[in-house]
């Protein structure tokens, strides 16, 4: 990985050039995000300067809201790697709870100003800023000709007619439409996570699982799962995903457990990303043990035949 995460304002070292900046929440990094960080690299590219983008964990709706937060569709961790995909220079997420009280005025002249050094900022064109989402984009250009920094304000992308957002991809995962928040994210949804020990339950009943606990408030799907699974060889794996509380066991926290097919090796421990490819249905509760083994074994069926109907692995 060639990208640099800071996580404080005073670990970020001087740019001898400026830097080319865009800041945002960049949950999910869809299709709207990446015509962002286009702009961002071409800019930064020809003026020789790093690209950076700053963003905050945790997100500001979880800070807002801690109560109801808005389900993450990226970690911290696969954010970090989209980015560092994507050949962004530099990342910058501080906690959303030290900068939340910054005066737009504040956040301009302490943050973008003084500790980024931005000579070019690129946002998207419902950015706000500040202490209350004060701060306009009109304010922002104003800041820009005082301070001596561009502002490119990116448009937003469409697609049949609706805008690519990360709201309306959550509402697409909830709704089980996993093809809508494909083409909005421009690849398969996925969760990432490493693999911990669980009560063994799936073993006993002859179905062995890998455990996935979610580092997220709130989880953007539920339910059972076609997926394929990466992480634990060169090529994609096919498997079946419950994603839910275990109602039939008594509940408990929302936890990722996966069945990979035609595959016996130990995982505890491994890092592994889950593809969700097709929803199967929901989570629901069954009466014992043997009802529910029943039922796994029929979603068992029903997931290698949507894995073969679905596109090849890449």
């Amino acid at each position: 990985m060639s990208l640099k995460l800071y996580r404080h304002v005073d670990s970020l070292p001087p740019a001898e050039r400026g830097r080319s900046v865009t800041i945002g929440a960049f949950d999910g990094l869809h299709l709207g995000h990446r015509v962002i960080l286009d702009r961002l690299m071409q800019d930064a590219r020809a003026a020789g300067r790093p690209a950076l983008v700053c963003s905050f964990e945790p997100t500001p709706g979880e800070v807002l809201s801690p109560h109801d937060p808005p389900p993450r569709l990226t970690c911290f961790r696969e954010r970090f790697e989209l980015l560092d995909a994507a050949g962004i220079d530099e990342f910058f997420c501080p906690s959303f709870r030290k900068l939340r009280r910054l005066t737009p005025q504040e956040f301009v002249e302490r943050l973008l100003v003084e500790r980024l050094d931005a000579r070019h900022v690129v946002v998207g064109h419902d950015f706000r800023f500040g202490y209350g989402r004060g701060g306009t984009l009109d304010d922002l250009r104003r800041a820009g000709e005082r301070h001596g920094f561009d502002v490119t304000v990116v448009e937003p992308v469409m697609l049949d007619g609706e805008r690519v957002s990360s709201t309306a991809i959550r509402a697409a995962l909830a709704a089980g439409d996993l093809e809508k928040a494909k083409s909005m994210l421009g690849r398969d949804y996925s969760m990432s996570g490493r693999v911990i020990r669980g009560l063994g339950l799936g073993k006993r009943l002859g179905f062995p699982t890998a455990n996935i606990g979610l580092k997220r408030r709130r989880a953007p799907v539920d339910g059972i799962f076609a997926v394929r699974v990466g992480g634990l060889g060169p090529k994609l794996l096919d498997g079946v995903a419950s994603i839910g509380t275990r109602p039939t066991v008594g509940g408990g926290p929302t936890l990722l457990e996966v069945l990979i097919f035609d595959f016996d090796r130990e995982v505890y421990g491994e890092h592994i990303t889950v593809h969700f490819v097709k929803r199967l249905r929901e989570e629901r509760h069954f009466d014992g043990l043997e009802a529910l083994k029943a039922q796994i074994a029929v979603d068992v069926g029903e997931a290698r035949a949507a894995l073969r109907r679905a596109a090849p692995a890449a």
